[in-house]
Order: structure tokens, then C-alpha cells, then sequence
């Protein structure tokens, strides 16, 4: 038989699995994203009719703006809410992203860029706090914190196979 201090325990751990799994995959979908546009620049070139310099700024609205709100991003989740500036960060990055897939012309693919760019960075810190304060004991933030960083590098390594398989 189960103690009520058991399952209170069994809850508390379900929770934190499933918080580390939504941190991962707000993490996994910023890093798979810089690979599948670094990838698909050149489709991007002849589909949109970019110019070289053009076709750079794709690539530069959403690290400009990414660098440019990271603090800011970690700011807001300390003042606001972490939960809420995580829902927030990936609301703005999935609808810039459908703009992004959707875009007719160059104009509207940079500024979904920029758009991007400004969720990513809100959701990125967000992701990273969220587990800092969830994960209190220093073992489990260590764990936390390395499936954290794994999904990262796997959003780098799965961008790059994704455009690639998308442009192809």
C-alpha cells in the first residue's frame, strides 16, 4: 500500500519530468531552427527571389533580434511569470515560424525573422529558469540541466537533416 507522502512524491516527480520535457522541446525548437534556415538558404534564394545581401538578412533579423531581447527576455520571466513568458515566447516563435513557411516575398520572410528571433528570445531563458527552479537539489539540476543541453545539440544536429530533407 501507498503512503499519501508516496504519491504526493510520484505526482511531484511526474511534474518535473514533464516540465524538463516542455523546457527541452522550447530549447530543441529555437537550436532546430537557426540549422534548417542555414540549410535552406539557397532554396530560400531562388524561391523568393532574394539578393545575396537580402538573402543575409534572414539569417541576421533573427540574431539580431534574438542576441538583442535574451536579457530582456530573462528579465520579463522573472517580473511576469516564467510559466506565463515560456507560453508567450512560444506562441510568438510558432506563429512567426507558420509566417516564415507561408512567406510570398523577401519583405515578409525577414521581418517573421525578427519576429522569430524576439520568441526565441523569450522562450530560451524562460526554458533555462524554469528548470533552475524546478530542479532545486544540485543532482537532479545537474541531470536537468545535461538532457537540457543534449536536446540543444540535437536541434543543431536534427535542423541540419530537416532543411535538407525539406529543400531537397
Amino acid at each position: 500500500m501507498t503512503t499519501e507522502s508516496e504519491s504526493a512524491a510520484a505526482i511531484r516527480d511526474r511534474r518535473k519530468r514533464l516540465v524538463l520535457l516542455l523546457a527541452c522541446i522550447g530549447q530543441f525548437m529555437v537550436v532546430l531552427d537557426i540549422a534548417i534556415v542555414t540549410v535552406a538558404l539557397p532554396a530560400m534564394k531562388h524561391s523568393l527571389d532574394f539578393s545575396p545581401t537580402g538573402l543575409q538578412w534572414v539569417v541576421n533579423a533573427y540574431t539580431l533580434t534574438y542576441a538583442g531581447f535574451l536579457l530582456l527576455g530573462g528579465r520579463t520571466a522573472d517580473l511576469f511569470g516564467r510559466r506565463k513568458i515560456f507560453l508567450v515566447g512560444l506562441t510568438v516563435f510558432t506563429l512567426a515560424s507558420l509566417v516564415c513557411g507561408l512567406a510570398w516575398a523577401p519583405g515578409p520572410m525577414v521581418a517573421a525573422r525578427a519576429i522569430q528571433g524576439l520568441g526565441g528570445a523569450i522562450l530560451s531563458p524562460a526554458t533555462l529558469t524554469i528548470l533552475i527552479v524546478t530542479f532545486t537539489d544540485p543532482r537532479e539540476r545537474a541531470h536537468a540541466l545535461g538532457i537540457w543541453s543534449a536536446a540543444l545539440a540535437s536541434g543543431g544536429a536534427t535542423g541540419a537533416l530537416a532543411g535538407g530533407f525539406l529543400t531537397d
